[in-house]
């Protein structure tokens, strides 16, 4: 079964329903502009750790705070899309905010996932969810992909 592209008010509903069935809620988050296997495997660890796999997407307007008027390459429906199409992904759900901790704060999941390239102390969302009993992971990232180097190969093809 495919995920589903959700608002944050159908996501909550769906996850107090989760909850309530006893089933273990995993959520991630990130722009996923481009993408590349380093995103898909991540994804699939972090679905491993759980039942139901949330994906929040930053919108492009967060993209834009976050990495520059440039960025993203692809419009935040179409990453929702994507991203939902994916087997291991249940719900992707949009966040406005610079970072998800408002989501975060709401979902309140058993085990919130980042990559490897944040440390322990700038992951958000970490205090609340571990207040609520939950855990967080930090799962190593997959050498030699990134959307950045993508963006940067793209450029240099002549046109």
């Amino acid at each position: 079964m495919l995920g589903r592209v959700v608002s944050q008010e159908e996501l909550l509903s769906r996850v107090a329903e989760a909850k309530a069935a006893r089933r273990r809620i995993v959520f991630t988050n990130g722009c996923y502009d481009l993408l590349h296997p380093g995103h898909i495997r991540l994804l699939e660890k972090s679905r491993e750790l759980g039942e139901i796999l949330v994906l929040a997407l930053n919108s492009d307007r967060s993209v834009r705070e976050n990495k520059g008027v440039n960025r993203p390459i692809i419009p935040e429906n179409e990453r929702a899309e994507i991203a939902a199409a994916l087997a291991a992904v249940d719900y992707v759900v949009l966040f406005d905010e610079p970072t998800p901790r408002e989501i975060i704060a709401r979902v309140l999941p058993d085990v919130l996932v980042k990559g490897s390239d944040w440390g322990a102390d700038e992951i958000v969302g970490r205090e609340e969810v571990e207040a609520a009993g939950g855990r967080v992971v930090s799962v190593p990232l997959e050498p030699g992909y990134s959307t950045s180097s993508i963006i940067e190969k793209i450029l240099k093809i002549p046109s």
